[in-house]
């Protein structure tokens, strides 16, 4: 059985000082019991639960809301001081007293309950019974209070050793931290190593392609110019060995004059001659040799340099050119 004690004051006597005990078995809607004492005079009584579901229908309550009411108005009324207002009335000629709890309101109050209480034989036994209890109690609370010094300390100790080990802890992430930042600084200054020298490295194959392709160009305007050069020498050689063939036959018409200059020669065989007129004479070779022995070292040279570009003189013409007996033979 549970039991709680109170300590109210009744409306019509705010001065005076009651103490009600309520006891119940397992749930107070399943009924309980009431034990009022004013220190001298001691009044007792039950509440069944027929009692409380006919005063939750007359109030027109719900049943488990009424029972909540009982329990914030019996149970925990010191708590509630100001919400519940409680009504005792006594009566000398039979010693009983009426007892009975309201709800307050803002425009009144309304009344939760009430029942007679009778009056007990003895006093000093519910006197002494509630002295009892109220050790009880204090026992109870002091085992409790007791425990939860205990716990208190213990919690305390586990607290001082969970800030050691937080400082720990703290101190160590630091540490590493500490550490995890220097070799960070340090992959970071070869990362931007690596990056200049990449950046370099790049720069230096660009540099190399532009110059390498300035080397190119270079190179192709030099073959173009050295091809325009090329062009630019072999018409220049071709007007300069037209000279060259030019004075041949000066040279030629000299020597011409040279042989027309000379004394006549009687021809024994004049048919023999007519008939080589035809044919090669044998000795046009060697008059070709004495004729070319007699040209210059620079026009020689010339014709040399040449390489007989010049298809205007040939050796056949230069042979027929020169035969003395071919000049003469009409005359």
């Amino acid at each position: 059985m549970e039991k709680t004690l109170n300590r109210i004051h009744p409306v019509s006597d705010p001065e005076a000082t009651y103490f009600l005990q309520v006891s119940w078995e397992k749930d107070l809607g399943a009924g309980f019991g009431l034990l009022l004492s004013d220190c001298q005079c001691a009044w007792t009584g039950k509440v069944s639960e027929a009692d409380i579901s006919r005063e939750a229908a007359d109030i027109e309550m719900d049943r488990e809301k009424y029972v909540d009411e009982l329990r914030k108005a019996l149970i925990a009324a010191e708590e509630s001081a100001g919400k519940y207002n409680f009504v005792i009335s006594r009566d000398e000629q039979s010693k009983a007293c009426h007892f009975s709890y309201e709800r307050n309101l803002k425009d009144g109050s309304f009344r939760l309950g009430s029942l007679k209480l009778q009056e007990v034989p003895s006093p000093a036994e519910v006197l002494k019974e509630l002295i009892g209890h109220c050790l009880d109690s204090l026992g109870k609370l002091q085992a409790k209070t007791e425990h939860l010094q205990r716990e208190n300390e213990r919690l305390f100790s586990s607290w001082s050793d969970v800030e050691k080990r937080l400082e720990k802890c703290v101190e160590a992430k630091e540490e590493l931290e500490a550490d995890l930042y220097s070799r960070f600084v340090l992959v970071l200054n070869e990362k931007k190593a690596k990056i200049r020298n990449l950046q370099k490295l790049l720069s230096e194959a660009r540099e190399s392609a532009v110059d390498a392709k300035c080397s190119r160009d270079s190179i192709a305007t030099t073959q173009m110019v050295i091809k325009k050069e090329n062009n630019y020498d072999a018409s220049t050689d071709e007007e300069s060995e037209n000279p060259a063939g030019a004075s041949l036959p000066s040279a030629l018409e000299r020597k011409d004059s040279s042989l027309l200059a000379s004394p006549d020669l009687v021809d024994p065989a004049p048919r023999r001659k007519r008939r080589q007129r035809t044919t090669k004479p044998a000795g046009t070779g060697a008059k070709v040799a004495a004729y070319e022995a007699e040209q210059p070292a620079q026009e020689k040279a010339g014709l040399g340099s040449q390489g007989q570009r010049c298809p205007d003189w040939d050796l056949e013409t230069l042979e027929n050119s020169c035969e003395p007996e071919d000049l003469f033979e009409d005359m």
